[in-house]
């Protein structure tokens, strides 16, 4: 007969992994579902004793109120010692007071905005924050005989914050910032904007939109012929993400961006990893969703070996401050004090590579935090 300390450690760890699987941001979904299957995959679904069950649920991507309801349920009904996931900011928002009360860790792989940490003590970022991968861009920006930016970013949380660390980390290296348009989120029409930065005639115009939008602003800003006015357009990945880049195509040819991810970072680690996702998924070429995800799977299995397959909350997010690993986009770690990622933040060039086009990183900011915004 067990007893009932051996009973409850032979118990299923789950996992409820809340993306949108459907709605405008469905690709995340599916780069974050893609992951995590592949993970478990590779790595097996039993870590410490435990066996690792994933629920996945689609929030749709759109509604806090809907996102809420999901970790909710997953608490109270499946109950789910993690949460994991949360493809943007108002829904990691959302679910945050669940996992305090909970006392739940919460995995955040995707959204961006740089306060999200300080929702909940339970929350660790396994992604990035649109402000740790904005000061490397404006930085270079300055350096390379760009003097004047119209910045132009959607209006939500990680596009304020792109918009406030650009405008201050340009401007302190001597650039002029002659205008900030910011875009509806949902349902943007970005011609009216474009139609502005190119009655500005700004060396170059900076560029946020979260994943999925890239393709429609880069066709917009030919289009509405921007490129033949002589304005650059510089940005951070989330516009030249690499699921979208085959579909984009020759127009993101030449634009400079920066980001803690490429699938062409040229490391043997990502190159396996970018050989196996495409592999379980029909040529599909990860992104810095995926990799979120990815590494907020690593976390957990080396957190749950840290605790000896505890997965008492409190204890797995302490094991979790300070874990520090080589990731398929370089090395990682968790700040112990902030529960956020620090990384490299790389600049990279759209270039025609390996038969299609890649974004090609060229420059390397070594061990960035998130700057936080003021």
């Amino acid at each position: 007969m067990l007893s009932a300390g051996v009973a409850v450690a032979a118990e299923p760890l789950k996992v409820g992994l809340i993306v949108p699987m459907s709605g405008p941001f469905a690709s995340t979904g599916r780069q974050v579902d893609a992951a995590v299957k592949l993970f478990l995959q590779q790595n097996g679904n039993t870590v410490a004793g435990r066996q690792v069950q994933v629920i996945l649920k689609d929030d749709g991507g759109v509604s806090p109120d809907v996102t809420k309801r999901i970790a909710q349920e997953l608490v109270a009904r499946d109950r789910v010692q993690v949460l994991a996931g949360f493809g943007l900011t108002p829904l990691a928002f959302a679910a945050a007071p669940v996992a305090t009360q909970a006392k739940v860790p919460m995995i955040v792989m995707n959204a961006a905005t740089s306060v999200i940490v300080e929702r909940s003590p339970y929350i660790v970022r396994t992604g990035f924050t649109l402000a740790q991968v904005t000061a490397p861009m404006a930085q270079w920006a300055a350096k390379n005989n760009i003097k004047s930016v119209v910045t132009f970013v959607s209006d939500y949380g990680p596009g304020i914050d792109a918009e406030k660390v650009f405008v201050k980390d340009f401007g302190a290296a001597g650039g002029k910032v002659v205008a900030s348009l910011r875009a509806p989120l949902r349902n943007p029409d970005y011609a009216p904007f474009l139609a502005r930065v190119k009655d500005a005639k700004p060396d170059a115009v900076f560029v946020f939109v979260p994943s999925g939008e890239g393709a429609a602003v880069l066709k917009q800003f030919t289009d509405r012929g921007l490129d033949k006015a002589g304005i650059r357009l510089i940005a951070t990945g989330d516009v030249l993400d690499d699921d979208l880049m085959p579909s984009i195509g020759p127009a993101a040819l030449g634009v400079v961006s920066s980001h803690h991810y490429s699938a062409a970072h040229p490391s043997p680690e990502n190159k396996a990893f970018v050989a196996a996702f495409g592999k379980a998924n029909k040529g599909l070429r990860p992104n810095f969703h995926a990799v979120g995800a990815w590494d907020g799977m690593q976390l957990l299995y080396a957190a749950l070996k840290k605790t000896g397959g505890n997965s008492d909350g409190t204890k797995l997010v302490e094991a979790m401050k300070g874990a520090a690993w080589t990731s398929v986009r370089g090395p990682v770690s968790i700040d112990p004090a902030t529960r956020d990622i620090v990384q490299n933040v790389y600049i990279r060039k759209a270039e025609q590579a390996n038969g299609g086009v890649f974004n090609v990183e060229f420059d390397t900011v070594e061990k960035v935090r998130d700057p936080g915004v003021d």
